[in-house]
């Protein structure tokens, strides 16, 4: 995916980071010491090859002058404290952290090195997966969600953004949900409806918000390309830049209700009946999603309408439910 908030560097300045990070490391000789990964949205993102044979991954923040959404500011911190966080807990596959720069002297913008993940992208070998492989992985990551989401926090809202956060869930949300609405009104964002109309919805039904009364780490971003496997298990979760203090249900998996039913990984999660409220609650985040996925689309000038119109076929199913019930 192109997107204009990619801070790529050239290899010298690549060289220089590795040698800051990583105790004086050297480049590998020839093209291929450095690879772009162009799976992401939203940062630039490469797979270095050191001199002495290590392979590890490097993340630079998009630039200082860079436009963002209003929840993506400072999200690389958020990152890499959700990710050095979570590697509490064994059960969570998440790549070492092996150096944070935020002095912006090498590089204008945050960036940090990690550790690389071994086998493949599940959303790139997935269909070719047997579908008992699958149910496998989608079990397994439902699993790792769970944990993830067993980390409670002080707050709701964002670490790296203290305008979005608040004491209660429901007031938090409903910071977060204006802020899109705001940022997509500076752009002149067509939502499909009014955005009056879009809040109303929301306000009808933000009293289901008031039952989630412990914040507790979600991941957010939880989809299968953030996902790695290998001989049919999940060996690394990535991209906690997104993560939040929030309501369990705001995951990714809990999205696949909207299209598929109880997923594979809803029965790894162990959560695969839901009350009216949590169905409110669920339905809240797909139209958030959808809101945040038609909204970036003006401030990263994709080359594709693939996310814009997927965008507007989520606004509209979710819109007509929360309206209707």
């Amino acid at each position: 995916m192109e997107s204009k908030t990619k801070n790529r560097k050239t290899r010298d300045q690549i060289a220089r980071m590795v040698a800051r990070s990583l105790n004086g490391a050297t480049l590998a000789s020839g093209e291929h010491a450095i690879i772009e990964l162009k799976d992401g949205w939203f940062n630039a993102a490469y797979n270095v090859q050191l001199s002495d044979g290590r392979e590890v991954i490097l993340k630079i923040a998009p630039p200082q002058a860079a436009e963002v959404m209003t929840y993506e500011k400072n999200i690389m911190d958020t990152e890499v404290a959700s990710m050095r966080l979570v590697s509490q807990n064994p059960a969570i596959p998440v790549p070492a952290i092996y150096y944070f720069d935020t002095a912006r002297d090498l590089c204008d913008s945050d960036y940090f090195f990690m550790e690389k993940l071994t086998g493949d992208n599940y959303d790139h070998v997935k269909k070719d997966l047997p579908t008992a492989v699958q149910a496998q992985i989608d079990r397994s990551i439902g699993t790792i969600i769970r944990e993830i989401n067993g980390f409670t926090g002080t707050y709701f809202g964002y670490d790296g953004n203290t305008a979005l956060r608040a004491a209660t869930w429901k007031d938090a949300f409903i910071k977060i949900v204006d802020s899109v609405l705001e940022d997509g009104l500076r752009k002149n964002a067509d939502f499909g409806l009014d955005a009056d109309v879009i809040r109303a919805a929301v306000m009808k039904h933000a009293p289901s918000l008031e039952a989630v009364t412990t914040p507790r780490l979600v991941h957010w971003d939880a989809w299968n390309p953030n996902f790695f496997v290998k001989d049919g298990k999940v060996t690394g979760i990535l991209d906690f830049e997104r993560a939040l203090w929030a309501d369990p249900l705001m995951e990714a998996q809990f999205r696949e209700l909207a299209f598929s039913g109880v997923s594979e990984s809803l029965q790894g999660y162990g959560k695969t009946t839901f009350t009216h409220e949590e169905d409110e609650r669920c339905h809240l985040y797909t139209l958030h999603l959808a809101l945040v996925m038609k909204t970036e689309c003006y401030y990263r000038n994709y080359d594709t309408d693939f996310v814009s119109t997927l965008a507007l076929q989520m606004i509209a199913p979710a819109m007509q439910w929360l309206q209707e019930n």
